[in-house]
């Protein structure tokens, strides 16, 4: 039987709250926009962006302004590589990140799957220096 998960899918809402009451955050905007996708042998990849970034002044990011590669950094998150389902879990084994300290770690996301089509992956921490967990949850969309 093939896996609901196989497929694209689009970044509808990515929200971290916090054990402790603080607002929730929205990383990269409560409008970000994003794509992850499940390959049927055993690929992923998940790219996801705060809307309306600011073009480069240069044609390569290369040569751009420092301030500018940096900013571009900041609104972007991209990882990918193999992923296996265990029960109502999906791990992703990263073999590639934007963030070369995700790069041999994997991601356990608990999977939601919705009536209203959506799919959420789901996952809880620490806030780094403290004891406040917090709770990441991205809902997203069949891509068509």
């Amino acid at each position: 039987m093939t896996s609901p998960l196989i497929g694209a899918w689009h970044l509808v809402r990515w929200e971290t709250t916090y054990g402790d009451g603080r607002p929730a955050h929205y990383a990269l905007g409560k409008d970000a926009t994003g794509l992850i996708a499940y390959t049927p042998d055993g690929w992923m990849n998940a790219s996801m962006a705060r809307a309306g970034r600011a073009p480069l002044s240069s044609e390569s990011a290369r040569t751009a302004p420092e301030k500018e590669r940096l900013a571009a950094f900041d609104s972007f998150f991209s990882y990918g590589g193999r992923y296996r389902i265990e029960g109502d879990h999906v791990i992703h084994s990263v073999t590639i990140a934007h963030n070369p300290n995700m790069v041999g770690t994997e991601q356990r996301r608990l999977m939601t799957f919705g009536a209203d089509g959506t799919l959420t992956l789901s996952a809880e921490d620490t806030v780094p220096g403290s004891t406040v967990t917090r709770h990441h949850r991205l809902i997203w969309k069949r891509g068509s």
